[in-house]
């Protein structure tokens, strides 16, 4: 009949639009549909997440702390995000190419950490440290020696880091001088090259890095799964609160002292009913305490004593006389003092040369000008301590590091 619905059709419009399907085919799920997200057993948990990212977020504030003296900006690094990630998830979500840092942990915990950078970002940064405004750095090609500027600074920003972590975890953490390489995520033997924990699962640490108004991106860290957990056992066992001693046992009382029975002092100095008190001092007719300085000081009490006129008891004054103190206290104090401030970190500065420039000269500086110092060639450098003049030295070169070979001490 027309305007009628057929049976078939008000099963339609009761199963919201789909027909039924025959009994011998399964039904159809939407090809669309998310898949589930996968699990491993050695994955980190969220307790170690938790912990992971709190020892990155208190490194990262110190290397931030680090990065704003090498580039004179503000600097400001967000908490970090913990998560799990794979070699294919790094394709897809970062940006190509970009420069990897590779820090090895050498003492106190052994494994690699990995800093990912934007490539854009590593040109701002090393502009910054050599003395540019960041500015027009697109069209710039990186270099060796970016990828040196950028190893340098790492290597003070970590150094921070790993100083926090000792004090953190409460043992000496070192780090090996960073290694920069500019590399291309989308090809697939990269990962091999740069660490072999890159071909399986991974710890991956997510940062937000702003410099000023020039770098607003994200920084990476890589960890291995058995790195980080380490770094979790050993945090943990940081926190812990160290067990109180057990009292130790009270001494016994000591047993008050007795007064012992009453006796008659015997006179002295020949007068008769007259007799020679305790410490020297006449007794007028009042009783007076006749003290025995044996064990336990029992006073005894003597019978009422009478002095005549004119009878002086007999005194014998001697000076005190004490054992001479020969530890020297000032000593023990210093050393004291000083085994407390012993793990302070202090700045130490190379000092070529000084020179003094009128406003003037100091305007017309431009890239290429020439300062002429007050030390001449071959002269030994002055070595500051948060600078104090404590040392002079001579330069040398260690690899691609300068150095400094101390020669005099200065008192």
């Amino acid at each position: 009949m027309d305007g009628m619905l057929s049976q078939d059709e008000i099963n339609a419009l009761l199963n919201g639009g789909i027909p039924d399907a025959p009994a011998d085919e399964p039904a159809s799920t939407p090809s669309d549909a998310p898949p589930e997200a996968e699990s491993f057993a050695d994955d980190l948990t969220e307790e170690e997440k938790d912990a992971v990212g709190e020892v990155a977020n208190i490194s990262m504030g110190t290397s931030a702390t680090t990065l704003y003296s090498l580039v004179n900006r503000k600097v400001n690094i967000t908490t970090p995000v913990v998560d799990m990630c794979t070699w294919d998830n790094i394709v897809t979500e970062y940006e190509r190419p970009c420069v990897f840092i590779k820090i090895q942990y050498t003492v106190g915990l052994e494994g690699t950490n990995i800093l990912i950078l934007k490539e854009d970002d590593v040109k701002i940064i090393t502009d910054l440290m050599m003395g540019g405004d960041g500015t027009n750095v697109e069209e710039t090609e990186l270099t060796d020696i970016h990828l040196s500027a950028i190893s340098e600074a790492m290597n003070q920003m970590m150094g921070s880091a790993a100083t926090s972590l000792s004090s953190m975890l409460g043992r000496m953490i070192d780090i090996s001088p960073p290694e920069a390489n500019l590399i291309d995520i989308g090809e697939l033997e990269s990962q091999e090259n740069i660490s072999s924990f890159l071909l399986g699962r991974f710890v991956r640490i997510t940062f937000r890095m702003q410099i000023g108004d020039l770098v607003d991106s994200k920084i990476m860290q890589l960890y291995p799964i058995d790195f980080a957990k380490n770094l979790y056992d050993y945090f943990i066992g940081s926190q812990e609160p160290e067990p109180e001693p057990e009292p130790e046992p009270a001494a016994p009382a000591m047993a008050p002292p007795s007064m012992g029975a009453p006796s008659t002092a015997a006179p002295s100095m020949g007068a008769p009913g007259v007799s020679a008190p305790a410490m020297g001092m006449p007794s007028m007719g009042a009783p007076s305490m006749d003290f025995s300085m044996g064990m336990g000081m029992q006073p005894q009490m003597g019978a009422p004593q009478q002095m005549g006129m004119g009878a002086m008891p007999n005194v014998n004054i001697q000076p005190a006389s004490f054992t001479p103190f020969s530890m020297d206290v000032n000593a023990m104090q210093s050393q004291e003092n000083i085994a407390l401030i012993k793990d302070v970190p202090l700045e130490v500065t190379v000092e070529l040369g000084r020179t003094s420039k009128a406003i003037s000269d100091i305007l017309d500086f431009a890239p290429g000008t020439i300062i002429e110092l007050d030390k001449i060639a071959g002269e030994p450098v002055d070595v500051l301590v948060n600078g104090k003049l404590v040392a002079k030295g001579e330069v040398v070169v260690i690899e691609e590091n300068f150095g400094v070979r101390v020669t005099e001490i200065i008192n």
